[in-house]
């Protein structure tokens, strides 16, 4: 019924699938951190918090401007890192918190993040 090669074809998409499904947890999902290395990683960003699952920090800023100003420049570093922060705004007021929703918890890529985040508010 198929052809040699429609055979070949689907081997192939079945085999690419198959590796996909077995090595895409593996890729996607960062090691979580234990409650020992999180506190040393804590002290690797000033300010910031850890809130159950997450690290937080309120930036203060002089007015709504400057808070939307400061939130338009974590996009690139955000998406650049592909992991994007939970932002709240209260007018001159910016809270980010980071948490590796896919990990369940925090990881590497929460406090890389979070340093970069306060550079960027400095």
């Amino acid at each position: 019924m198929f052809s040699r090669l429609s055979k070949l074809l689907l081997d192939i998409l079945l085999a690419t699938a198959i590796a996909s499904a077995v090595m895409s947890p593996i890729m996607a999902n960062p090691m979580l951190l234990d409650r020992r290395e999180i506190e040393r990683q804590l002290q690797t960003v000033p300010q910031w918090q850890q809130q159950g699952k997450a690290i937080a920090r309120t930036f203060e800023f002089q007015n709504f401007v400057e808070a939307i100003a400061f939130v338009e420049q974590l996009v690139e570093p955000a998406e650049a890192a592909a992991h994007h922060p939970d932002l709240a705004i209260s007018y001159n007021k910016v809270t980010v918190s980071l948490t590796s929703h896919d990990a369940g918890g925090l990881t590497e890529k929460d406090f890389e993040l979070a340093r970069t985040i306060s550079q960027i508010a400095n």
